[in-house]
């Protein structure tokens, strides 16, 4: 039954391209859309359906899965351009983008108001392409209890846990916890090198003391194996980034008690200004050792 299950991915971007060849993988009849054709063409090559439109893409779906850059193209997407409207009763809409608290809000108001008859889940993932093409992102998943089993052959596709953090909004609520602590650990990455080259310290030296360091996790331990080949080639890129810092401070009341938060925001966004928004996050290293 598992397999019977029809998957329609809208927005084939970094991220949405390789979740959707890893549910195409796990055999699941897969359905693709994406604003420029490109990448649902190379999926099709790969035994996706390619729809022409939105609406074509969710017609016929179980699971729908949206993956874009922000809340307004999710709305878009859902309004706009037919999708909520196309979908069937009894469907899964997995929404996967990270967009925050108010757009998480606004998205299962518009459900809740247009198709009470879709079954919202709130599920971004936590991850880079890396991981998204081995499939061992982490689901951050929110919604109903009665969704879960439905849905857990497309989340195993996709990634090696899923984490149910209770109603919907929850799922985005984590994400943004998530990925502030990522912010924190590439902004400690970035400073640490960057005082061991103002000391004097050959980068080389440093960054063999952090390998193997009990206080590296893998995903740092990646990053800095990246650094040191001076790799910055967009996994996450700093724009994204810059974006989830925003996001989980306006999703708070009282903002100006994450000063440190609120700091490595406005650092961020001058490196954005100077061009480098489009680069790995890491690169706030190479900007930091300048």
């Amino acid at each position: 039954m598992a397999q019977a299950q029809r998957v329609a991915v809208v927005g084939l971007g970094g991220m949405g391209r390789r979740m959707a060849a890893r549910i195409l993988q796990a055999g699941l009849p897969t359905m693709v859309w994406n604003r420029s054709p490109e990448p649902a063409r190379r999926l099709g090559e790969q035994g996706a359906q390619v729809a022409d439109a939105v609406p074509d893409a969710v017609r016929a779906a179980d699971v729908v899965i949206t993956m874009v850059t922000d809340a307004d193209a999710v709305y878009s997407i859902a309004t706009d351009q037919s999708m909520l409207a196309a979908m069937p009763d009894g469907a899964i809409w997995a929404q996967m983008s990270t967009i925050g608290v108010a757009g998480t809000e606004r998205i299962a108001a518009l459900v809740a108001e247009q198709r009470p008859g879709v079954v919202l889940l709130d599920a971004p993932v936590a991850g880079s392409l890396g991981p998204a093409e081995q499939g061992k992102l982490a689901v951050l998943a929110s919604g109903p209890e009665e969704a879960r089993e439905r849905i857990a052959p497309v989340f195993e596709a996709v990634g090696q846990r899923t984490v149910w953090a209770g109603p919907v909004g929850a799922g985005s609520r984590m994400k943004l916890v998530n990925n502030l602590l990522l912010a924190f650990i590439n902004e400690g990455l970035a400073e640490s090198l960057a005082l061991g080259r103002a000391l004097g310290l050959d980068r080389s030296a440093v960054l063999d003391a952090f390998r193997g360091s009990p206080i590296v996790a893998p995903w740092a331990a990646e990053k800095l194996e990246r650094i040191g080949r001076d790799d910055y080639s967009p996994q996450y890129p700093l724009r994204l980034a810059l974006k989830d810092v925003r996001l989980a401070l306006d999703g708070v009341p009282d903002a100006s008690r994450f000063t440190v938060a609120e700091r490595l925001g406005v650092e961020w966004q001058q490196l954005v200004d100077r061009g480098l928004g489009d680069e790995d996050l890491t690169v706030v290293t190479r900007a930091l050792e300048d």
